[in-house]
């Protein structure tokens, strides 16, 4: 029994003892990284933003603060509001996306970076001139019209807003609220009184009885 399982351990030191080693000396060398990856550094188009605070309001963590005045020179319905401040903290978010998914405008992209550590926890929030003046790299996660065009943020160059383009939101339609029934589904008909049903001299039911019954 003892000589079996020492055998098995020996096999497998073997096994590995050959096999080309994948250690990669970081920051030497470098790992391919894939155009989804959900880095730090959050590509922010002022251009598309309304501040609406979507992407707050959705954060699970609250790392996102947003202070908002009305601008006053756009028309009164769909005014865009002027954005006074607009920081992410880094150093609480847990890179989910659920910001970049709740953005109705294409106006949040999450970043292509990893190397954002710093000695402070302070300085692990990104202020909103941090986010103005940064090169635009957008990872193409929950950006189908990046990934369809080929876009990979580690290789191509920096996009601007007019660059990045808009979803087609064709998709899910069909599965937001309210949405459309289908031709060939019955719809539910509205529940109605009918009164005097079945009413008469045979009938168990006396005369002027109310039954609860759908519309025909």
């Amino acid at each position: 029994m003892y000589g079996f399982g020492l055998a098995k351990g020996l096999a497998i030191t073997f096994k590995n003892l050959f096999r080309k080693p994948f250690t990669i000396q970081y920051p030497e060398e470098r790992a391919q990284q894939h155009p989804r990856f959900r880095g730090e550094e959050f590509a922010w188009y002022e251009e598309r933003c309304t501040g609406c605070a979507s992407c707050a309001k959705y954060c699970p963590l609250g790392i996102i603060k947003i202070v908002t005045e009305p601008s006053g020179t756009a028309p009164q319905e769909g005014d865009k509001y002027n954005l006074e401040v607009f920081d992410i903290d880094i150093g609480r978010c847990m890179f989910c996306g659920l910001c970049v998914e709740a953005c109705p405008y294409d106006a949040l992209f999450m970043g292509s970076g990893f190397e954002r550590g710093r000695y402070e926890r302070s300085k692990l929030v990104i202020p909103i001139d941090e986010l103005r003046q940064a090169e635009k790299r957008p990872s193409t996660w929950f950006r189908p019209q990046l990934e369809g065009a080929g876009y990979n943020p580690h290789e191509g160059q920096p996009r601007s807003w007019r660059e990045v383009g808009r979803e087609g939101w064709t998709w899910h339609q069909d599965e937001k609220a309210g949405g459309k029934f289908p031709e060939n589904a019955r719809r539910p008909q509205p529940l109605t009184r009918r009164i005097g049903v079945g009413a008469g001299p045979d009938s168990s039911r006396p005369p002027g009885a109310v039954e609860d019954g759908r519309e025909e």
